[in-house]
């Protein structure tokens, strides 16, 4: 059939060479597209069962070809591909090969590197036409029904073999058998059950040539990856990796581990713990305690690492990106933390991306293990107070502290023979005069810092590199670099022609960004005024007038009320915002007939009857208001008409004063509104103060009131007249309502 023009998809690769990359990846075709010119072409997820011949005739740079997921059926028909001698990756999984036989046309697919297939059956002789081809990597992803014949992978060469299984698929032992006699490098992914298959493998002492076993994306207990781990111990195998890995069932109790091994390094990279209760300390000593050279845990949650029980055999540790606490290698005994004695053969150590918070405690986590020269505490959240002294190796001579908290006493905590120093990214303004001495410190690296002049080298008289890019030096302060005599190269973008010393990329490289009339320009045509270096000078030009401004405003707003103002201001919008975005629902109005009831003290009546309900009530406010005096229905109860009037009311107003807190009657009524209160919401209740009303002058039986006092705002009434408008404004924005109409 015909296709159709698709538009182009370009990956990293095809940002280089913008022709370079075409996607037609998940398309439904069921044929390849035309004018295919491209280097690489995904054609994977789609309907394709044949492909011409020719095809590929004018594609002959096409370098990675992805037919994946397609419904490719005969693998000794697959002509096209005379005519991609130049094919460097091709990807032939996910289609209806029965066979895994490879027709003749591979023969001439002499560059491939990476080739990826696969098939129900695989026999002797299928690999014979690649038998030539030294392949980087041979990916088998096996079907759910594989039929494999002992000796079949070995006429194909590669230097790593992936064999990809499906869900709950068994490891068939003559194909594992052939990938550990075969290939250097061996990778078994998705992987969940049938590890005791290759543990007995390992046990019967098959001839081995993988030296490099990876065990990617699978899920294992821990019973089966630590009898994984001691059989391949005892192997040949030199390097032993894990990664993406669910881990379950984790013991209570303490796991054996071999004492001795050929095994070079071990690698857990992303594991997984579905358990929730086992023993931490038994699952960090069984890889803390492996005898191999090396061991890597990345990325993995663990917040401790015990001590080796005797002396360690390992020499580099990398715990990078974990979740490490600055206990790490130390344990508790009684009322002491006991440091680590037996990792005494450690040369490298990594724990950057860790919970590490003090510098001192660390150096004394460290100080027992007298072969380390390398240590990477970078991305941590390290700190050092200057309080108590360092104790570091005195071997170490490469450290890396970047990405922390670090400041100017960090000079003050460092090993003595340090040759290599990365302090990049931390806060160190200064480089203090009375540090000791680094007499081998050679490179220092001092970039993203906050330094504001050149430091001196009297404590580092050896520098030969001293990195300062990124940091304050607006006029540094070039003779500091006379104390300096064995510097080479220093990246502060100048350079000096008296000293010797080269500055990366002087004078082209030093352009000014600001301001913006001098961007561009380079730094050597640029005079800078004296307010612009003296940094006195400067602050004063902008420090009198912001003073003598701010004082003027500070006047004004006092003399004017400003503040009052603003806060009314502020209570009035948040009224109407409120009012605004609350949804009433209609059966919360029912038996509601006023806006709100009035609470007060009968000695403020005056004030109630000629100022509140002519400003809330009539033309002035329109609001409904419930007032004692002529809504108590007669021959009820004081209580029962309090409690009446509030379940009628949308709102309370209690009208605070003096005299309120003394009246008994008012007591009750702000005790039901409290009520009313727990249904309606907090906004169902407004404070109205009426004079200054202290907390120590409320009685404690108005603990409510006080409550509301300190945790809601509050209106006071303004006794300048020129603020009454502006308060009847923000009392009937409270009190604002939709009431359903009287009948």
């Amino acid at each position: 059939s015909k296709s159709t023009s698709l538009p182009s998809i370009k990956s990293s690769l095809g940002a280089s060479f913008p022709d370079s990359f075409v996607d037609r990846s998940s398309k439904n075709l069921s044929s390849v597209p035309q004018d295919l010119t491209q280097t690489v072409l995904n054609i994977s997820w789609n309907s394709l069962e044949e492909i011409d011949t020719e095809t590929f005739l004018d594609t002959p740079l096409l370098k990675e070809l992805d037919l994946s997921h397609n419904r490719l059926r005969n693998l000794s028909g697959q002509q096209y591909l005379l005519y991609t001698q130049n094919l460097q990756v091709l990807n032939l999984t996910s289609n209806q090969f029965l066979a895994m036989t490879l027709g003749s046309e591979f023969i001439s697919l002499v560059n491939l590197e990476r080739f990826a297939i696969g098939a129900k059956n695989i026999c002797m002789g299928d690999f014979k036409s690649i038998a030539a081809v030294k392949l980087h990597t041979l990916t088998l992803s096996l079907e759910d029904e594989l039929k494999y014949e002992a000796g079949s992978l070995r006429q194909a060469h590669a230097k790593r073999l992936q064999i990809s299984f499906t869900k709950y698929q068994i490891i068939d032992h003559d194909l594992l058998a052939d990938a550990v006699s075969v290939f250097p490098e061996v990778e078994l992914m998705n992987l969940l059950d049938g590890y005791q298959d290759m543990i007995r493998l390992f046990k019967e002492g098959e001839e081995i040539h993988t030296s490099h076993l990876y065990l990617t994306n699978l899920s294992i207990t821990w019973d089966d990856l630590t009898d994984t781990v001691n059989e391949v111990l005892a192997t040949s195998i030199a390097h032993l990796s894990f990664c993406d890995v669910t881990l379950s069932k984790l013991p209570y109790k303490g796991t054996a581990v071999a004492k001795t091994s050929q095994m070079k390094s071990f690698t857990a990279r992303r594991v997984v713990v579905t358990s929730f209760l086992f023993s931490q300390e038994d699952v960090y000593n069984f890889f803390i305690n492996l005898p191999v050279e090396s061991v890597a845990l990345l990325e993995v949650s663990i917040i401790h690492m015990t001590c080796p029980q005797s002396h360690s055999p390992l020499l580099h540790l990398d715990f990078s990106y974990c979740a490490l606490s600055d206990s790490i290698f130390s344990r508790v005994e009684g009322q002491e933390t006991v440091d680590c004695e037996t990792l005494v053969n450690i040369r490298r150590l990594n724990l950057l991306g860790n919970n590490l918070m003090s510098l001192q405690v660390i150096s004394k986590r460290l100080k027992h293990m007298s072969s380390l020269r390398e240590v990477d505490l970078s991305i941590n959240s390290l700190v050092y107070d200057g309080l108590k002294e360092c104790s570091w190796p005195p071997s170490i001579t490469n450290m890396t502290l970047s990405s922390n908290g670090l400041t100017d006493s960090v000079f003050k905590c460092l090993p003595n023979g340090t040759e290599t120093l990365d302090l990049q990214n931390n806060q160190i303004l200064v480089i203090p005069s009375s540090i000791m001495k680094l007499s081998n410190l050679s490179s220092l690296n001092l970039n993203f810092n906050r330094l504001r002049d050149l430091p001196p080298c009297n404590g580092f008289p050896s520098i030969n590199t001293l990195l300062l890019r990124l940091n304050s030096l607006h006029t540094p302060s070039v003779n500091q670099l006379e104390s300096c005599p064995k510097l080479k190269t220093l990246d502060v973008k100048q350079k000096n022609s008296h000293s010797g010393i080269e500055l990366l990329g002087w004078p082209l490289d030093y352009y000014c960004t600001y301001p913006e009339v001098m961007r561009n320009s380079t730094l050597k045509e640029i005079l800078i005024p004296e307010i612009s270096c003296n940094a006195g000078l400067l602050a004063a030009t902008i420090l009198f007038p912001s003073v003598a401004l701010i004082i003027t405003i500070l006047t004004l707003c006092h003399c004017l009320d400003v503040p009052w103002y603003i806060g009314m201001i502020w209570q009035w919008t948040r009224a109407k915002h409120r009012a605004r975005t609350r949804q009433v629902r209609p059966e919360d109005l029912v038996g509601i007939e006023f806006h709100a009831f009035v609470s007060y003290s009968q000695q403020d009546a005056d004030w109630v009857h000629n100022f509140l309900l002519p400003n809330l009530e009539g033309p002035a406010g329109g609001l409904r208001i419930c007032h004692h005096e002529r809504n108590f229905v007669p021959g009820k109860t004081i209580i029962e008409n309090i409690v009446t009037c509030v379940e009628k009311c949308q709102r309370s107003v209690f009208v605070l004063s003096g005299h309120f807190v003394k009246s008994e009657w008012c007591h009750y009524e702000l005790y039901f509104a409290s009520h009313q209160r727990l249904v309606q919401g907090s906004g169902s209740i407004v404070l109205v103060l009426l004079e200054p009303l202290p907390q120590y002058l409320i009685p404690s039986k108005y603990y409510q009131l006080k409550s509301m006092m300190e945790r809601h705002t509050y209106l006071e009434w303004p006794q300048d007249r020129a603020k009454h408008r502006l308060f009847w404004a923000n009392l009937r924005a409270a009190l604002q309502a939709d009431l359903p109409s009287w009948e």
